[in-house]
C-alpha cells in the first residue's frame, strides 16, 4: 500500500491535551477524549497540534501521548502526529521517535524563522525523504507568519509521493482553488478552520481538520457526509447553523487564543481537560459565560461523565 492509499477519512479532529490539576498530562484522560472523538464521527485524530499545545509539550510528553491515543483508539481511527516544527532536523528525529505509534504526520509550516518558498520545499521535502510514513503538510499563516504559496504546495504534491495532502488554513479561497486544480487527484485536502470548511467543500476540498468535532462532530461529520454526496444545500443549512459555534471558539477579536475556547466548552460540558499551560491562559468568566449560553442553543455530542470512566 502507498503513502497516498491510507484513507485518513473527512473528519479530523486536532485534539487538545488534557492537564490535571497540577498541570501535569492527564493521559487516561487523553484515552477517554480519543475514544468519545471516535464514537462521535472522528475518523482519525492529530495528536499534539496546535489545539494539543505542541509548543508546551516536552518530546516524552508527546510520545508518550501518540502511544496512548494509538491504544486508545485501537485501529478505530488513525493517530496523525505533530512532529514538524521551525527545525528539519527536530522534525525528523520526532517523528522517527513516533515510530508506530502514529500512522501519519503533521507537518506544520516552520514558524518563527519564516524561510522563503524554497525553503518550505526543501524543508518538508526532507522530512518526507526520511520517513515512510504519510505526511499531512500544515498551512496556518496567522500563526506562522509565512503563508505557504499554491505553488509550493502544489509542487510537493506533485514531486514528493508520501506528502498526502494538506491542512489548509489560509483564508483565501482562491488559494484553495489553486490548490485543488493544481494537485494530482490522489492529494487530499483538509479545511483547517471550521468556518471556512462549506466553501472550502464547494471548491474541491475532502474535508476539514476540525477543533469544534470535540463537542459538535456528528453534525460536522453529517454536514461533510451531505457535501460528498452532492446534497448542498442541506450541507450549507448545518453550516449555518453552526457557523455562531465556530465564531465562538475563534472569535476574530479574542480575548485569549485558541485553544482556550474548546477547552473551556469541553470543562463547561462536564468532560474535564483542565487548563492551558503558559504562556496560553484561560478563557475570562465573562468570555466563558457568553460561551455557555451560547452552547445551551446546540445539540452536543454525548460527552460521557467521569463516573462512567472505562
Amino acid at each position: 500500500m502507498s503513502a497516498r492509499d491510507v484513507e485518513f477519512g473527512r473528519l479530523i479532529t486536532a485534539m487538545v491535551t488534557p492537564f490535571d490539576k497540577q498541570g501535569e498530562v492527564d493521559y487516561r484522560q487523553a484515552a477517554r477524549l480519543a475514544r468519545v472523538l471516535v464514537e462521535n464521527g472522528t475518523e482519525s485524530i492529530v495528536v499534539s497540534g496546535t489545539t494539543g499545545e505542541s509548543p508546551t509539550l516536552t518530546t516524552e510528553e508527546k510520545l508518550r501521548l501518540f502511544q496512548t491515543v494509538k491504544e486508545a483508539v485501537g485501529g478505530r481511527a488513525k493517530v496523525i502526529g505533530g512532529t514538524g516544527n521551525y527545525s528539519t532536523r527536530e522534525s525528523i528525529e520526532l517523528t522517527h521517535a513516533a515510530g508506530e505509534s502514529i500512522d501519519g504526520v503533521l507537518l506544520v509550516v516552520p514558524y518563527y524563522n519564516n524561510p522563503p518558498q524554497e525553503g518550505l520545499y526543501r524543508h518538508f521535502r526532507t522530512i518526507a525523504e526520511h520517513t515512510s510514513l504519510p505526511c499531512i503538510l500544515y498551512n496556518v499563516p496567522s500563526r506562522t507568519v509565512r503563508n505557504m504559496e499554491a505553488a509550493t504546495t502544489v509542487r510537493l504534491a506533485k514531486d514528493v509521493p508520501n506528502i498526502v495532502g494538506i491542512k489548509e488554513a489560509a483564508e483565501s479561497l482562491d488559494q484553495v482553488a489553486e490548490i485543488v486544480g493544481g494537485v494530482p487527484p490522489d492529494f487530499r485536502v483538509w479545511s483547517g478552520n471550521d468556518g471556512d470548511t462549506f466553501p472550502k467543500l464547494c471548491l474541491g476540498a475532502y474535508g476539514v481538520v476540525s477543533v469544534a468535532s470535540h463537542i459538535v462532530g456528528r453534525q460536522i461529520r453529517q454536514m461533510l457526509d451531505l457535501a460528498a454526496v452532492g446534497r448542498l444545500r442541506e450541507a450549507a443549512q448545518l453550516h449555518l447553523r453552526l457557523l455562531p459555534l465556530f465564531r465562538a471558539l475563534f472569535p476574530p477579536v479574542a480575548p485569549v487564543a485558541s485553544p482556550a475556547a474548546i477547552k473551556a466548552a469541553l470543562n463547561l460540558s462536564g468532560f474535564e481537560v483542565g487548563g492551558l499551560r503558559l504562556p496560553m491562559i484561560e478563557l475570562p468568566e465573562a468570555a466563558q459565560t457568553k460561551l455557555r449560553e451560547l452552547l445551551a442553543r446546540y445539540e452536543l455530542d454525548p460527552l460521557p461523565a467521569p463516573a462512567t470512566a472505562a
